[in-house]
């Protein structure tokens, strides 16, 4: 899969919004990273204007809403880094235009321009924060950017690229891609953009970075703090290519340094040798990955037998599916069989305890109402005694008596013990309601948890499937050639 960052984009101070969205665009279709802008791509926009569109959209916006933008924020970028050799510059820009188009559901113009230059293929992506409609803003929150990684990731398995494992977000400066982009990880890319236009000097690049926002401290050692941040951040602090000596060496052309081959190592490709098993039970040995395994034949598959089975097979829920297992940290057939049925024989017990605390309600609620009945058809029914159990009194009071005499009945199947109030019933009646609740609402969270499992293990269930019929398949054939 792809390592992937949502990035703001920031009007730069002393520039206007113009002269801003130019430079970020310019940057993206520089026709040195995009083979001559032939791996550029658009949505509801043209790749040549693109910057005058989006501000055309933005002066609209304020003039319909008359509200003016809250902040500096004039557009965003996803940045889409692929493993290198796995995929072909116009297969990633297609999986860039894709991730796009579902992540703003077609609300919000953008670019999607392939830069070719590094050691690996890469995707700037850029879309408008106000949507075609110029009535509203792109709303950015703490968890979009794990959304944003979840939709690429299940693109890329569609697309059958490799799995990416994330790093642990406790790791220091992992700038793991599951997790918002801190200001030391904005900062660096800033920098790295800067360095790209080759300034002179040292100066002038801090001259740039002012430009951009940041502000400086000399010392012992340079600092710099940019908008929205409390702290400054020493340089020295940022780690390898990003230290004042290194930035330096940079400068000078003494440094080679490849700053998304170096964000890209941020996202371990984890590599694991597949059982050779070929019966179906194979896929539950020991340190065997099930989620490389499938993803590899995905990947094995992308040739004329691929086709043949997304035909057989839709392929967007076995990447659902191998997402879920990412997720879960499943590695191994046997995991996913026990953790569905652990979910099954829980969500079962819970099911039986809540039916178990229903009875106790029905019957406390039942035996509440006899209590009730009793007492109040208590005097009809000594008078019904003193009449002689007289015929005439019955069918006067015969509901009352009815109802009495099925108290009766039903306090001496209770075994002859003292019954309890109705006060203290009705204590009772709570507290095991509120028992019957507290277990919907774990209830509620384990079926879903249960339906999950056992949706990705029908999945994958049936992915195995196909895979042993065609090996079966292909058996057949190399017989029948032999013969």
């Amino acid at each position: 899969m792809a390592a992937t960052r949502l990035i703001a984009m920031h009007q730069n101070k002393g520039k206007s919004i113009g002269q801003c969205l130019k430079a970020r665009t310019d940057y993206a279709k520089n026709g040195e990273k995009t083979d001559h802008g032939e791996l550029i791509s658009s949505y509801a926009c043209d790749k040549e204007t693109v910057d005058q569109e989006f501000l055309l959209a933005k002066q609209e916006y304020y003039r319909i809403t008359g509200r003016k933008p809250h902040g500096d924020i004039i557009a965003y970028q996803i940045r889409q880094s692929f493993k290198p050799g796995e995929i072909t510059p116009e297969e990633a820009n297609k999986v860039g235009y894709e991730t796009a188009m579902r992540f703003t559901k077609g609300n919000h113009a953008f670019i999607v321009a392939t830069h070719i230059d590094r050691a690996h293929i890469h995707n700037h992506v850029i879309f408008n924060s106000t949507n075609l409609d110029c009535d509203r803003k792109f709303r950015d929150s703490w968890f979009i950017a794990l959304a944003l990684q979840k939709l690429s990731d299940q693109i890329c398995l569609e697309h059958a690229l490799s799995v990416i494992t994330p790093r642990k977000p406790s790791e220091r400066n992992s700038r793991c891609p599951y997790h918002r982009e801190s200001f030391r990880s904005v900062l660096c890319e800033n920098i790295d953009r800067i360095l790209e236009e080759h300034p002179k000097d040292f100066n002038s690049f801090l001259g740039k970075l002012q430009e951009a926002g940041y502000e400086s401290k000399t010392g012992r050692h340079y600092a710099i703090r940019g908008p929205g941040q409390k702290r400054f951040i020493r340089f020295r602090s940022l780690g390898e290519g990003y230290t004042e000596e290194d930035i330096r060496k940079r400068i000078a052309g003494e440094m080679e340094f490849s700053a998304d081959e170096q964000r890209y190592k941020n996202g371990k490709f984890r590599k694991r040798r597949s059982d050779r098993s070929g019966s179906h039970t194979g896929y539950t040995s020991r340190g065997f990955d099930l989620l490389i395994d499938i993803n590899k034949k995905m990947q094995q598959g992308k040739g004329k037998g691929y086709e043949r089975w997304a035909k057989v097979y839709n392929v967007k829920q076995v990447s659902k599916a191998l997402l879920f297992l990412q997720e879960h940290e499943i590695r191994d057939y046997e995991e996913l069989s026990k953790r569905a049925d652990d979910s099954a024989a829980k969500f079962h017990a819970l099911s039986d305890a809540i039916k178990e605390k229903e009875k106790q309600l029905a019957k406390i609620a039942s035996l509440k109402m006899q209590i009730i009945n009793y007492v109040k058809t208590k005097e009809t029914y000594a008078a019904y005694r003193k009449s002689g159990y007289s015929k005439e009194f019955l069918e006067e009071h015969r509901q009352e008596i009815m109802l009495h005499k099925a108290a009766k009945e039903a306090f001496n199947q209770s075994g002859g013990k003292k019954l309890p109030s109705v006060k203290a019933l009705s204590a009772q009646y709570a507290q095991v309601l509120a028992e019957k609740k507290k277990l919907y609402e774990e209830y509620r969270l384990v079926r879903k948890e249960m339906m999950d499992y056992q949706i990705a293990k029908r999945d994958i269930d049936d992915f195995l499937k196909i895979d042993q019929e065609q090996k079966a398949e292909n058996r057949e054939k190399s017989k029948s050639k032999i013969r």
